[in-house]
């Protein structure tokens, strides 16, 4: 396989690279999930899945990044915050995928706490003067991943954050826009509920995404997985034969 072990001590090689980063947009998607890859319940329950350590290495990327990005189903299941409120740090501009406006405008991300709010929306309509909305009006592919990155870029948002919903995030790796993939992975078997990702299907295993990962030890027994999608070939020849 193609990874490397190591402990969550020090950080550094886990977050230094993200906050050095120049140049071209640097997208990162976190997913926290179930030893049998379930991020929630049948119901929607996910809030503890990860526990302490996996909601403090959320937070860390949040204090990282310039923007956190979120589809509206995780609004419409978990009202986030989406600040840094665990670690030290700066909180980033919230951004929210949301095509038809079904999210409330009360929503907590929606608070006016001086943190830039972004929506992409269709929906002119009951946003707090302050959102910025950006729809189909000013770009017809607004909702493609590749423009939603190039829009945030151009606000100044180099390093953003995809933090949910799965489908959100299955949707920017099929796009090819994700750089990196965390996987938190918590020693909790739920049987049943949602799953982490669901991408395009393919038909063998050469056709599998084999990205370079290293592994983290987590304080209590999360591993987290850093994916290098960049080098993540289709079709590797790595993969053990039997």
């Amino acid at each position: 396989m193609n990874r490397r072990e190591t402990p969550l001590d020090p950080l550094v090689a886990l977050y230094e690279p993200i906050q050095r980063h120049r140049g071209a947009p640097f997208v990162i998607a976190q997913l926290g999930q179930s030893l049998d890859g379930r991020i929630a319940t049948p119901t929607g329950k996910s809030r503890d899945i990860n526990g302490c350590s996996g909601m403090d290495h959320l937070h860390r990327l949040r204090a990282i990044a310039d923007v956190v990005v979120v589809g509206v189903g995780t609004v419409l299941a978990d009202d986030p915050q989406l600040t840094t409120r665990r670690v030290p740090g700066r909180s980033p501009a919230r951004a929210v995928i949301d095509r038809t406006g079904r999210s409330s405008r009360g929503s907590r991300w929606l608070q006016a706490d001086g943190c830039r709010r972004i929506v992409f929306s269709e929906n002119a309509e009951g946003w707090p003067d302050d959102v910025e909305r950006i729809g189909p009006d000013h770009d017809p592919d607004i909702f493609e991943p590749d423009r939603l990155v190039a829009a945030l870029a151009a606000r100044g948002h180099r390093i953003i954050l995809i933090e949910g919903g799965a489908a959100t995030i299955s949707r920017f790796i099929d796009a090819g826009r994700v750089d990196r993939l965390h996987i938190c992975l918590s020693p909790i078997i739920l049987g049943s509920g949602r799953p982490g990702l669901d991408l395009r299907p393919i038909d063998d295993l050469d056709d599998a995404l084999r990205p370079a990962a290293q592994s983290y030890l987590l304080d209590d027994g999360n591993i987290l997985y850093d994916c290098d999608l960049r080098s993540a070939p289709e079709g590797g020849t790595d993969a053990a034969g039997g």
